[in-house]
């Protein structure tokens, strides 16, 4: 099959998949229902077990939830194996006998090639995969019954070079296949992470693949009959089995007893509210209440901080009802992300709002990176920061995406002891409020309305998060240094730039040494 053949044969994601499956070591796939990606990776099967052991070839071993799937694989295989080199493989069935379940034997499909290599349909035990070598498929993982334990077996192959390759729909937000998603997304797994949903698959074209095949039309008008027919077949489970979606189980997201096992006692909150009349003061005398805000409340606690020790910042905006705050993180050596102070603003001007996050960001010690929340008003703060302070500073557009992917670390965080926070009520009910919202952690619409009329709507959550991901942001950072003007040289080019050019001081930049914007 020449290169043109095989690009029309696959969609981009079914070419993605092969793609990252020959050279990562574990591939981890959330997908829709019935989007080809199984087929795909029975593709990469054949292509694997065909290729002599100098062109990367291995044995594969496929494990699906049950029979039928075994054999539609094996089938697939087959099928690939005579398109890929004119192949006829022969599906041989043997049967596999559990030595600790001498009662419950199974059926087992093989393909065996004259590379010496071969595909084997296992079934979902994880004894089956005891001193085997190669490429592992675990197909629709979320639904095997031990897959913690199956997981365990297939990566012990990684040692010889083997590889791994976990493809599965949804099955609940406390499912082991969804917490492998989340530990990959919060960084505690190096696997490789792929995700495609009906939409996804959609736009690549599977629609128009399936009417290729059926020899019908494609028109933008029966895509979309089409779509909605399928999701109203699905109801209520059409989130998760065609949006990777995992439906949601109750509670916080982050429990009560993981949030006061990171609090620290003594942690200030300092808050700062005004009246709405503070806003028509005059311009000098809002600044100098901000200024002696800063200089009374901020700057004792920020000339205590470790001068040694890399700092970032969050900040969530509102300008009045909800609360901006902003969450300062010390990152010990230790990699303990030390949360020395928060400060709560509440029905502040903008230009106050911009004087005191500036004055806290001039004296955070080795200032590292920031991202604030740049949805609505808060826009206008953000992008005067990224342009005061340059790639440090992230302008943040909170999105399902941002909270997919930023989430989970977060919440790692105060599972694996990352983090200190506060011991404050309001802090703690913000963390409380984060839920699974379509399998994303999130801020629910609900607000809570405090004392003197300030209402929390998890501010301080969405802070820490923003603090958080800066903290494992690595900005770019720019310099420039001078070449010194060599003095013993006399004989100099008429005709030279350089002789025209004013030296550093006349053009009042003085850059002696080397500046970081």
């Amino acid at each position: 099959m020449n290169r043109e053949e095989f690009s029309a044969l696959f969609l981009s994601y079914q070419t993605e998949l092969m793609a990252t499956t020959a050279t990562e070591a574990v591939t981890v796939a959330e997908k829709s229902r019935r989007i080809g990606y199984s087929w795909a990776a029975s593709y990469r099967a054949a292509l694997t077990a065909a290729a002599g052991a100098d062109a990367g070839g291995m044995d594969v071993f496929y494990v699906g939830y049950n029979l039928e799937m075994a054999r539609e694989f094996i089938d697939y295989c087959a099928e690939h194996l005579k398109q890929i080199d004119g192949i006829v493989a022969t599906v041989q069935e043997s049967v596999f006998r559990d030595p600790d379940n001498p009662d419950k034997d199974c059926k087992v499909f093989r393909i065996d090639l004259a590379s010496g290599f071969k595909i084997l349909a296992l079934p979902s035990v994880p004894r089956a995969l005891r001193g085997m070598q190669g490429l592992v498929i675990i197909d629709e993982a979320a639904f095997h019954d031990d897959l913690e334990e199956l997981l365990k077996a297939a990566l012990a192959l990684l040692m010889w070079g083997g590889r791994v390759l976990v493809i599965s729909t949804h099955d609940g937000d406390t499912n082991p296949f969804n917490k492998l998603v989340q530990d990959i997304r919060a960084g505690r797994k190096p696997y490789k992470l792929l995700r495609v949903t009906f939409d996804d698959a959609l736009e690549a074209g599977l629609y128009r693949k399936i009417c290729e095949r059926k020899g019908e039309e494609w028109t933008a008008e029966k895509e979309a009959a089409w779509r909605q027919e399928i999701i109203d077949a699905y109801g209520d489970a059409a989130d998760e089995e065609l949006f990777c979606i995992p439906s949601p189980s109750t509670g916080s997201a982050i429990p009560l007893a993981l949030i006061e096992a990171r609090e620290v006692r003594g942690t200030p909150v300092v808050r700062w509210a005004q009246k709405t009349e503070f806003t028509l003061l005059d311009e000098h005398v809002r600044k100098s209440e901000a200024l002696r805000f800063c200089e009374t409340e901020l700057l004792p606690l920020l000339e205590a901080l470790d001068p040694k020790v890399a700092h970032a910042l969050g900040q969530d905006f509102a300008r009045n009802g909800d609360l901006s705050v902003i969450w300062p993180l010390a990152i010990e050596r230790s990699l303990l992300r030390r949360t020395p102070f928060i400060v709560e603003l509440h029905n502040i001007p903008f230009d106050q709002q911009r004087q005191i996050l500036w004055y806290i960001i001039d004296r955070l010690p080795c200032f590292r990176a920031g991202k604030l929340d740049a949805r609505g008003n808060g826009q206008w703060l953000a992008e005067v920061t990224v342009q005061k302070y340059g790639s440090r500073i992230e302008a943040v557009m909170l999105s399902e995406a941002w909270y997919r992917d930023n989430m989970p670390p977060f919440k790692a965080a105060f599972e694996d002891g990352n983090i200190t926070v506060p011991a404050d009520s309001g802090v703690q009910d913000d963390i409380r409020s984060l839920k699974i919202v379509r399998g994303v952690i999130r801020v629910p619409e609900q607000r809570v309305t405090q004392k003197g009329g300030a209402k929390r709507h998890g501010d301080a959550a969405i802070a820490g998060a923003l603090a958080y991901a800066a903290s494992r942001a690595d900005p770019e950072e720019y310099g420039y240094q001078a070449a010194p003007r060599n003095s013993t040289t006399t004989d100099h080019d008429p005709d030279s730039p350089a002789d025209d050019a004013p030296d550093d001081d006349d053009m009042g930049i003085g850059m002696r040494g080397s500046v970081d914007f």
